[in-house]
């Protein structure tokens, strides 16, 4: 018997499964435009900000936020800035923040660390830099530094004192690299510490650890040109637009790169 006709085959494709898109990139820092007129940076207080450090406000009674700038330090047609927010009582947080322009537009470089203040900035080369700070809770304590391997990019937090340190007390009260692995730093311990009041630490390895060469009773300190101001550039109070300028030296006259309100909001639950 001979059978004859077609034979359908049915082949069922299951239809892929709707892929969800990936989840967008959390928002980076918001970025200031120069616009010639003092910039405010943002800063919101939290119900856990106001516990952490202790403060007293309410709503109907807040505590104004202070922006503070400490250090500057220019390379390469770069701007950073260091400093801290704090009120009446209490250091807050730290803040650095940069411009990769020339001061036409700033950002915040690196999270803000609670309770800690940034004060002096050094680069040695384009590249490679150090930010300098300390916890205060409610004394100085937990010295660090920030460091950058990418032109101020990026930063990353280390400790001065090692793991194995008992006591961790302390500010730097002075710090300088000779290049972009070799550096010294004093710390100043504080009246009561039960230790001499300085102690002279030395990096071999751009910051990454220090070691601690000398100590003294008296006041140590680094060669003239260690923690001068970077040349030509300089931090100025203005009382009249409540801001700090951010000011650049060109021939004899000192002339605003840029500014920031030091008003920066309030605290209140």
């Amino acid at each position: 018997m001979r059978w004859s006709g077609l034979v359908a085959i049915v082949i069922w494709i299951q239809p892929a499964a709707a892929q969800e898109p990936p989840p967008a990139p959390p928002p980076g820092p918001a970025v200031l435009e120069n616009t010639g007129k003092p910039m405010s940076v943002e800063f919101a207080c939290t119900v856990e900000d106001i516990q952490a450090t202790g403060l007293t406000c309410s709503e109907q009674d807040p505590c104004p936020v202070y922006l503070e700038l400490t250090g500057v330090e220019s390379v390469g047609g770069r701007i950073f800035v260091t400093g801290n927010f704090h009120s009446a009582a209490v250091t807050l947080f730290s803040e650095l923040l940069g411009s990769m322009d020339g001061g036409r537009t700033w950002r915040q470089l690196h999270e803000r660390i609670r309770s800690a203040s940034l004060d002096r900035i050094q680069f040695a080369d384009s590249q490679t830099g150090w930010a300098a700070g300390e916890v205060f809770s409610p004394l100085p304590q937990d010295p660090f530094l920030l460091l950058t391997s990418d032109g101020g990019e990026t930063w990353r937090e280390r400790p001065v004192f090692g793991e194995d340190a008992e006591d961790h007390m302390g500010a730097v009260q002075q710090f300088w690299f000779t290049d972009k692995s070799t550096g010294k730093l004093i710390i100043d311990r504080g009246q009561g510490s039960g230790n001499d009041e300085y102690e002279l630490y030395e990096s071999p390895n751009g910051g990454e650890s220090w070691t601690i060469r000398q100590s003294s009773a008296r006041p140590l300190r680094l060669p003239a040109e260690a923690g001068a101001e970077a040349a030509g550039w300089r931090l100025r109070a203005d009382r009249a637009s409540k801001s700090f300028q951010v000011e650049h030296r060109q021939g004899g006259e000192w002339r605003a790169s840029a500014s920031f309100l030091v008003d920066a909001g309030v605290c209140r639950p």
